[in-house]
């Protein structure tokens, strides 16, 4: 009926699976629970062993790097069932009931179907910038996705047919950080039909400031490549309607060279204490006004 599906990177899936085990024996349902590491280093391999010994668990370790995305789809060619269920390996789900919520979802008659994230505030000064984002742009009642659904997307935590996962990401390269954007695109362009609810996991696994500053510059250039090869076609992205506003009143270069004199002071901010979230967006359109002109 159902393959849980867990991609994995330098990071302890054993908590995850042992929940997500222990919720779905007590539905009595056929299921296999597979996470692969990307090829990280060994340093959580003995405690992600251990997976395998639970009941229709099992882990692998990739034998290359193949990025996320490729580790997904390497994962959904594994998978013996119809509807394939992602998750995160560093998310816990929020409720004791997630996984029958899940289940009650299979008939219903969506392609798929995201349950959302929150976020577990710790008030770490390093997390900061993480927590912020987190908390208010990715933390959203499924009322309000499902406004946008293409919008929303998350790789995280989602229900879809293992068709429609195949079929919407072939022929495409499966290695670059920051894909969600295309993966959003790419359903809405297909008319995929997508449902939102409120089944959330906790996303647990916070970067430091420094390193999501970095890892979000590395998706804003995924996705400046993707929208200058005509690969983001059909979309709800912000950061592209606003580039797009900027061009129609010849704006572009002049943005750019003022949000770059302001850098080094906006990096200050967004790895301190109190991140603006404005000073963000506005760092990320100058970065994308960067690299695509």
């Amino acid at each position: 009926m159902l393959s849980i599906l867990i991609p994995t990177y330098n990071y302890n899936a054993l908590p995850l699976v042992q929940n997500i085990e222990q919720q779905i024996n007590e539905l009595g349902i056929a299921y296999e629970i597979i996470c692969i590491d990307d090829n990280s280093n060994a340093s959580f391999d003995k405690t992600n062993q251990q997976i395998n010994y639970l009941k229709n668990c099992i882990f692998i370790k990739n034998s290359e790097n193949l990025g996320s995305l490729g580790t997904r789809v390497n994962l959904a060619k594994k998978a013996t069932y119809n509807w394939l269920l992602f998750l995160d390996a560093d998310t816990l789900p929020k409720n004791s009931s997630f996984m029958a919520c899940y289940i009650n979802s299979l008939n219903k008659n969506f392609d798929v179907i995201f349950g959302g994230i929150d976020y577990k505030i710790s008030h770490e000064k390093r997390f900061a910038l993480r927590e912020a984002f987190g908390k208010k742009r990715e933390t959203v009642s499924a009322l309000k996705r499902n406004k946008m659904p293409y919008k929303f997307v998350s790789s995280a935590n989602f229900l879809i047919k293992k068709k429609v996962f195949l079929n919407t990401l072939e022929n495409i390269n499966k290695t670059a950080y920051g894909q969600d954007y295309l993966f959003g695109s790419l359903l809405k362009s297909k008319k995929t039909t997508i449902k939102h609810i409120d089944n959330t996991v906790y996303h647990l696994g916070l970067e430091e400031n420094d390193v999501f500053l970095k890892k979000s510059k590395t998706a804003v250039k995924t996705l400046a490549k993707l929208y200058k090869a005509n690969q983001i076609k059909e979309h709800d992205i912000t950061l592209i309607k606003a580039y797009k506003t900027l061009r129609l009143f010849g704006l572009t270069r002049i943005f750019k060279i003022i949000i770059t004199a302001f850098n080094k002071n906006i990096e200050k901010n967004l790895t301190g204490s109190s991140p603006s979230l404005l000073l963000f967006d506005l760092y990320r359109l100058g970065y994308f006004c960067n690299v695509t002109l």
